[in-house]
This record gives C-alpha cells, structure tokens and sequence, in this order.
C-alpha cells in the first residue's frame, strides 16, 4: 500500500514521530475542547477547569506553531519543489493538518491577550468554540485523507529516488539500515565461530 505524505511523516522514526506530530496535539486539543464545552454549561470562569482551559489553549496554539513551521520547511517546500505530491489526497491530507493549528494559534494569541482585547467572557467563549469546532473537523479530514491510499487516485511510484532518499515505496531509515548491516556482520561472525573446523580439527 502507498502511503500519503501525512501517514509516512507518522510512520517513519516510531514511535517519535507519533507523540510529536499526533498523540500531543491531539491531548492537547481534547483537553481544551472538553473544558470548553464544560465552561459553556456551567459559565463557570474560575477554578481549575477554567485554568486548564486557558493552559492548553495557549500551549497547544504555540506547539502548533513550530509544528507548522517544521512542517512547511521540511515537508511542505521541498515536496512542492520537486513536485512530488501524491495525487491530490495527499495535498489535501498535510492541507489540512496544518490548517488544523491556525484556530489553535487564534486561540493562544487570545488567551495571551493579542486579539479579541475588547471582547467579555462570552465572547471570548464563543471565539474558543468556533476555533476548537475548526480545529476539530480539519484535523479529521487530514486523518481521513492521509489514511487513503493515493493510488487509488493513479499515484504510481516512479523509479527514481523519492523524498525520503529510497527508491519504490520502501522507506528505510539509513541509520537503521546501518544497524541492520552490522548486525548481519555480527550474526555471520558468530555463525562462522559456530561452524564446524576443517577435516584436520576432526579426531578419527
């Protein structure tokens, strides 16, 4: 199966990749969506749930900063460059990840007090809504998207190398392809010690 850009970002490096690019973010934005629907109920503004609204609101918009940003250098810029998305799902798939973080960064620079100086709590609450409901429905269809295979969408591996230095659709890290050499050396150097001595070692 090929894999779009947004699923090999998460595959590759595990489970690293997985905690910094998935499982953080999306802690961070169930913890602030699940404390804002509480405050919504209760218009309660104070106390720890109101705390740890405002903690992962400005946590994860600045994450998602540098997120974005690796993502756009490393990812983003060299792939448009050498013209190697594949298909549009795959377009669509890292698209929208990264359009995912813009509400939670609105969100930070609010709590941070940048923006939306004027407005009361309610309005406030009601911005952190709207951007958590964006945040949400763009971070679901980078899944969908990336989880789709772009083949099926006429996306053929070309013979050359790709981005990640590997020709066809087979990604190996190169320290790990290094590892896997010396132990190769390692078990035949044992395997050879094992072995049975020549005839003149033998006792008859």
């Amino acid at each position: 199966m090929r894999m779009t850009h947004y699923m090999e970002l998460l595959a590759v490096n595990q489970s690293w990749n997985l905690i910094i690019f998935m499982a953080i973010p999306v802690i961070l934005g169930e913890t602030l969506a699940i404390t804002e629907l509480y405050m919504l109920f209760t218009r309660k503004f104070d106390g720890a749930v109101y705390y740890l609204n405002r903690f992962a609101g400005i946590a994860v918009g600045i994450y998602f900063i540098g997120i974005i940003y690796y993502i756009i250098t490393n990812a983003v810029i060299p792939i448009a460059k050498a013209g190697a998305w594949r298909t549009v799902i795959d377009i669509i798939a890292v698209s929208t990840y990264v359009s995912a973080g813009l509400p939670l960064i609105w969100i930070a620079l609010q709590e941070l007090g940048l923006v939306n100086k004027a407005l009361d709590h309610m309005g406030k609450l009601k911005i952190h809504a709207i951007c958590v409901a964006l945040f949400l429905v763009f971070g679901h269809i980078a899944m969908i998207a990336g989880m789709v295979d772009p083949s099926i969408l006429g996306y053929k591996v070309a013979n050359n190398h790709q981005m990640n230095g590997v020709k066809d659709d087979v990604h190996c890290d190169p320290v790990m392809h290094q590892q896997m050499m010396v132990d190769h050396q390692k078990m035949y150097q044992q395997m050879k010690q094992n072995m049975p001595m020549n005839n003149q070692s033998h006792t008859h």
